[in-house]
């Protein structure tokens, strides 16, 4: 097991400026339903709680969804895009294989200094690229990144099978990490600690099959839903509790937990493992189902929690590999 990230963090990592962006296309559950699938609406509700979900369209692309998150998290954070020196992406569905759609952004965004890069751990992706640009703030490689999680699973999707073609959306979300804090007026908070983990025994659980370089198709989307259903609630659960400990943060004093959107039974089964009342899990999968690595931005940036100075709230994750990551968070009073 690797150690967790050490307390205090040196300098302070501030994150702030939550933006996102999503498709024009929306697909309700109805829709799939007019287009055949063997399902219904009442079936999808109750199973999943997934009641719509954006679907990316011809003319739309990935680095397109990222770029506008991006920029919407950079005015969010009323910041230029000429302060930024770091591109962190998430993405099991990169535009291209290579270049990294990292890179992509940063040209789109305008930055033209430090570094861009891809970071692939499917739905755990998000908090992935979290920790790896807390890291190289930390290092005094950057101070200031923008850090993006994008998915459009929807090219991966078999929309024959209603096991796992009713739960997945495209979108992207994105937030602004510094070492500096933000203007006057912008809510922000600090980071208190973070920590990524996998176990790969699981690889097979849930995947993608098959690959650019081996039979030149994405493939489609297969998965264990009974072993990842098993794995995600108990994982993200000790994992929490794990991660606030090191922070020195008692259960009891998080206001707000905001795990990874896979579906409502998830989500209120972490609330259960955690003895929290479900109205402390922040849950958005209604409107768009599960986006990968862009759920746990998209979520924050379209529910918007309001916090309290002092109060501490917490983002974890759970995706294929099995790969699992949490970052503790305490919100700040906006600077007079």
């Amino acid at each position: 097991m690797t150690a967790l990230t050490p307390l205090p963090l040196h300098p302070p990592i501030y994150l702030y400026g939550w933006g996102h962006a999503l498709p024009a296309r929306v697909v309700s559950n109805a829709d799939l339903v007019a287009q055949g699938m063997d399902t219904s609406d009442e079936w999808i509700t109750e199973r999943t709680g997934i009641r719509q979900r954006y679907i990316l369209g011809p003319a739309e692309s990935v680095v397109g969804l990222a770029q506008q998150a991006a920029q919407n998290a950079l005015t969010a954070a009323q910041a230029n895009a000429s302060v930024v020196d770091l591109v962190v992406l998430a993405t099991s569905t990169p535009e291209l294989s290579f270049p990294a759609t990292a890179t992509l952004v940063q040209a789109a965004l305008g930055v033209q200094r430090g570094a861009a890069y891809d970071v692939q751990a499917a739905c755990s992706g998000f908090i992935y690229a979290l920790a790896s640009a807390a890291d190289q703030l930390r290092l005094g490689r950057a101070t200031t990144a923008v850090v993006i999680g994008v998915d459009a699973f929807s090219a991966f999707i078999d929309w024959q099978d209603r096991s796992t073609a009713v739960l997945f959306g495209d979108g992207a979300g994105a937030v602004v990490l510094s070492t500096r804090p933000p203007g006057p007026g912008v809510p922000y908070d600090v980071v208190l600690g973070y920590d990524t983990q996998s176990d790969g025994q699981y690889a097979t659980a849930l995947q993608a099959t098959g690959g650019v370089g081996r039979t030149q198709t994405a493939g489609s989307i297969v998965m264990n839903g009974r072993e990842g259903f098993k794995h995600a609630v108990r994982t993200m659960a000790s994992h929490v509790t794990q991660t606030l400990s090191t922070c020195g943060v008692p259960l009891a004093d998080v206001a707000l937990v905001v795990p990874h959107q896979a579906n409502e039974r998830i989500l209120a089964g972490v609330a259960a493992q955690l003895s929290l009342p479900e109205a402390q899990v922040l849950s958005t999968v209604a409107q768009h189902g599960n986006t990968s690595a862009a759920s746990i931005p998209l979520a924050v940036s379209t529910a918007v929690p309001v916090l309290q100075a002092g109060q501490n709230w917490v983002l974890t994750a759970f995706g294929a590999g099995f790969t699992w990551g949490t970052v503790v968070l305490r919100r700040q009073a906006p600077i007079a």
